[in-house]
């Protein structure tokens, strides 16, 4: 079955880095569109940022020159590089993948927190 599992997500001040992973199984990851979204409490879900099959990506407004999304396909995996993170980037951040005809599958989330 479809499973997609977060790490990397932790405690760290304003300015500082992560580097998020999401490890995908269960489908043929090379030529999924891949995204990430995070959820901060109280407020609705939001696009973070996407990667295509050949590599072509986009970004959130508000992360744009901040974030790098990459993947590997030889791992089955897509990272999240989060440079200059500020207090308004704390979240769960979840990884996303839609697959026409059978489902729009998530993650369980990985907690960022960047707090002082």
């Amino acid at each position: 079955q479809v499973q997609l599992v977060e790490s990397g997500g932790g405690l760290v001040q304003p300015g500082g880095s992560l580097r998020l992973s999401c490890a995908a199984s269960g489908f043929t990851f090379s030529n999924r569109v891949v995204r990430w979204y995070r959820q901060a409490p109280g407020k609705e879900r939001e696009f973070v940022a996407r990667i295509g099959s050949g590599g072509w990506k986009n970004y959130a407004d508000s992360v744009k020159g901040r974030f790098t999304i990459s993947r590997d396909n030889a791992k089955n995996t897509v990272a999240l590089q989060m440079n200059s993170l500020e207090p308004g980037d704390t979240a769960v951040y979840y990884c996303n993948v839609e697959i026409t005809g059978t489902g729009n599958y998530w993650g369980q989330g990985t907690q960022v927190t960047v707090s002082s």
